[in-house]
């Protein structure tokens, strides 16, 4: 029996049920490590924006599959006004439909909410927000280009509480150059003690055509030094086990029942609709991708043409090995005798000497039918996955 969706322990399933992708492409100003398909200085076209991912969820072919998770990102979702964001996700709850208790998360920045705007979103039927907290020293939020302070990061967090919000989770970046070990202690401590039930940390990476990467690569900024950000995960993993917070993924950590369904699907391979600028999908092995531009999106649903602008088909053996990459970065790892039935035994036979190798390398292990990254294996689990492509 596959695991439910609706049980929310982060374990990877075959049926992780289906999700809707909503892009909203604008920010007030673009971090320096972004690399996401976001705009600054668009205001004039927000209202545009809106009608035109409104009319083309309207023009969707519904199909016969209810989201079980919504998911509203950026960019700065919340930059719209509360009946904004509550016009879209009503084109997608009447167009598109909405299961039982699905999962509908939209995310923040700091300086862009207060508790007034979190009872806006609560009433347009959002029921989970994400904060971009991302650090809670002073020095670390300027050099990332945030342009939020501490204080109001965590008043963010206490609002969203006050409103009614039961599912709150805090972004974190760690490892930074300009980050020092009681940053980063700052940083955690301080989350931990505003109570999200929820707190993603991820590493620093620098991304070409960044505005960080072109400093790094003028010597004008220092790159990040894997040893430490190894370092600052392992702190992850002891402060925030210490205060009852389970890792279920490499990067998220939840207290128990809390773990985000959305992100679930997307590390069990699951379907999921793309709306919106750039956003991407995957409906059984079709990957797709829409027009990036704001004002080329808007021009085409105004023209009735497709919003998509490129798609591949994946081949069995691609996707059951994708699959398999991303289900393992999930802690509980990928029930094989299911995994069996969905994608073949085509890859793991395949791969059964690689997988053996690692296994006896101690950086994967299989326990109850479960092959999974070892404890000690987390911090290189990119180097593990990239050895079974």
């Amino acid at each position: 029996m596959a695991t439910q969706v609706s049980d929310r322990t982060g374990c990877w399933t075959a049926d992780p049920g289906f999700g809707v992708y909503v892009h909203i492409p604008f920010c007030k100003h673009r971090c320096h490590y972004c690399d996401f398909n976001t705009y600054e200085g668009q205001e004039e076209l927000h209202f545009a924006y809106v009608e035109a991912l409104v009319a083309d969820i309207e023009n969707r072919d519904p199909g016969n599959r209810s989201a079980t998770s919504i998911f509203f990102g950026g960019g700065t979702p919340t930059l719209l006004p509360g009946p904004e964001s509550g016009r879209i996700l009503s084109a997608v709850v009447h167009n598109i439909g909405v299961g039982p208790g699905a999962e509908v998360t939209i995310e923040a920045n700091p300086e862009t909410v207060d508790e007034a705007k979190f009872v806006a979103l609560l009433e347009a039927g959002f029921n989970r927000v994400s904060i971009g907290v991302q650090s809670l020293a002073p020095e670390v939020l300027a050099r990332l280009g945030r342009t939020h302070s501490p204080e109001r990061a965590l008043e963010a967090v206490v609002a969203a509480r006050r409103a009614g919000f039961e599912e709150v989770n805090a972004d974190l970046i760690y490892g930074s150059p300009w980050e020092s070990t009681s940053d980063w202690m700052r940083s955690l401590d301080g989350v931990v003690a505003a109570g999200p039930e929820h707190i993603s940390a991820y590493a620093l990476t620098v991304e070409e055509g960044t505005p960080l990467h072109t400093l790094v690569a003028t010597g004008r900024a220092p790159g990040v030094e894997p040893d430490i950000q190894a370092e600052r995960h392992e702190l992850a993993s002891e402060v925030l086990g210490a205060a009852g917070y389970e890792r279920y993924e490499v990067s998220n950590w939840s207290k128990p029942g809390h773990a985000s369904r959305h992100n679930v699907l997307y590390w069990s391979a699951g379907d999921y609709l793309g709306l919106g600028a750039g956003a991407h999908g995957h409906h059984n092995g079709r990957r797709y991708w829409n027009e990036r531009l704001p004002r080329e999106f808007v021009t085409r649903v105004s023209s009735k043409c497709s919003t998509e602008s490129g798609s591949e088909l994946l081949d069995a053996g691609t996707r059951s090995g994708e699959a398999m990459m991303l289900g393992l970065r999930l802690a509980s790892g990928v029930q094989l005798d299911e995994f069996t039935l969905r994608y073949g035994r085509g890859w793991l036979d395949t791969h059964a000497g690689v997988v053996a190798e690692l296994e006896a390398a101690g950086l994967l292990e299989r326990s109850e039918g479960w092959l999974r990254l070892s404890a000690g294996s987390t911090l290189v689990a990119n180097d593990v996955l990239c050895r079974l492509l």
